[in-house]
């Protein structure tokens, strides 16, 4: 059969726009939307089993499918309005190549997904892998104001706009954000942009686990808003004790501002970090998110920092740990058996807190699922859902799991 839909995708997209991956599995690399809609919709009429990928530097490349689709050949900025505080970026753009086109026009987009600078756009918006910046400019979500979606048949479907405004009826936007691919595969977006900061300033305290998070909380009490706020273990900030990290931007005047208010609040000591070392510091805390086979989210809140990382230290380890310290959010990066994953998540949900499988071997994806079982009457909804926008079932993810 592979030899059939190497062929016949050859046929829809040319010899350029098809290959074979390292296992010989035909792989599909549409250079536009309406190209991506045609391979969707032949593998819906040929129950062709689909496996997304991106740039590779995420989720593993392993899901059992009859044809790779890439988004690769979606790598383009299509259009950056300083104006109205939008871009509009195929999936496959790297985030590095648009934050390099942005600054030209003197523009920002407030997102530090984990792993590396050249994940795709699509990648990072599919599984909705915010990182320390969330404290201050919001999730994932926040940041994209409409997509267009490939469904699982065929079908283009625009959801949202490109514009900033509030949205009547439900957002089909934030099902494709986070849904890992399970409604469709994402073919552009367009994102909320803001200005590029001209002060961006890192500082640190470093100290016992407790300490900084109890500070973390008082600067939170105290109305103090950083870009950032995160709380690094001592494997992940490469260092013998937690470290405490505080990321002030905006103009000179108020970062100086912000500078003096946090000083003054506790006794924790704050070490400025050079310009020159500042985005080596935040990378190495982005990529230790790939330091092991397995990355998962817990979804506290603030006030519940200190019992999930317990929680995280008695089932699994606080090896490779960062957590949002003053409004929650925590990422643990490791090696794990199935049974202590399982293990964890009904610990975390006898708590309600929700834990998301953010990349692992299809094996635990597959077991496991990305969220798990869901709540009463929430999983017919989205099976729901999925039947909707892929009929077919073409699109292999793994959301719910085996459990």
């Amino acid at each position: 059969m592979s030899d059939t839909i190497f062929t016949r995708l050859r046929a829809l997209l040319g010899t350029t726009g098809v290959e074979r991956d390292s296992h010989g599995v035909p792989r599909a690399t549409p250079d536009s939307p309406d190209s991506l809609s045609l391979v969707c919709r032949l593998a819906h009429e040929e129950g062709w089993k689909i496996r997304v990928e991106g740039r590779g530097t995420w989720l593993a490349p392993d899901a059992p499918a009859d044809l790779v689709v890439s988004t690769t050949g979606l790598d383009q900025v299509v259009s950056v309005s300083p104006a109205d505080l939008v871009a509009t970026v195929q999936a496959g753009a790297p985030l590095e190549a648009l934050r390099r086109r942005l600054a030209d026009y003197g523009m920002w987009l407030a997102l530090d997904p984990p792993g590396r600078p050249e994940r795709s756009i699509g990648s990072i918006v599919a599984t909705a892998t915010a990182g320390p910046l969330r404290h201050g400019f919001g999730p994932v979500r926040d940041h994209v104001l409409g997509c267009t979606v490939a469904t699982g048949d065929g079908r283009l479907v625009n959801a949202g706009g490109r514009v900033v405004k509030n949205v009547a009826g439900y957002d089909l936007t934030k099902l494709h954000v986070g849904g890992f691919g399970g409604f469709g595969i994402i073919a552009e977006v367009h994102l909320r942009l803001r200005a590029l900061p001209r002060a961006d300033l890192t500082l640190v305290a470093r100290g016992t686990r407790d300490t900084l998070t109890s500070a973390a909380r008082d600067i939170v009490a105290g109305n103090l808003l950083p870009g950032a706020l995160e709380l690094l273990s001592p494997a992940l900030a490469a260092e013998a004790d937690w470290a405490l990290a505080t990321r002030l931007t905006g103009t000179e005047a108020a970062v100086q501002a912000d500078v003096r208010r946090l000083t003054s609040l506790g006794e924790l000591s704050w070490v400025p970090l050079p310009a020159d070392r500042t985005a080596g510091f935040w990378s190495t805390a982005a990529r230790g998110s790939l330091a092991g086979p397995v990355t998962l989210r817990l979804g506290v809140l603030g006030d519940g920092v200190d019992d999930a990382l317990d929680l995280l230290a008695h089932d699994l380890d606080e090896g490779l740990v960062s957590a949002g310290a003053g409004h929650g959010m925590i990422r643990w990066t490791g090696d794990a058996v199935l049974d202590r994953l399982r293990a964890l998540r009904r610990a975390a949900a006898a708590r309600e807190v929700p834990m998301t499988l953010e990349r692992a071997p299809w094996p635990i994806r597959r077991a496991l699922g990305h969220f798990g079982a869901y709540r009463e009457g929430v999983g017919k909804i989205v099976g729901r859902l999925r039947g909707t926008f892929d009929p077919g079932q073409c699109l292999s993810v793994a959301l719910e799991g085996a459990e």
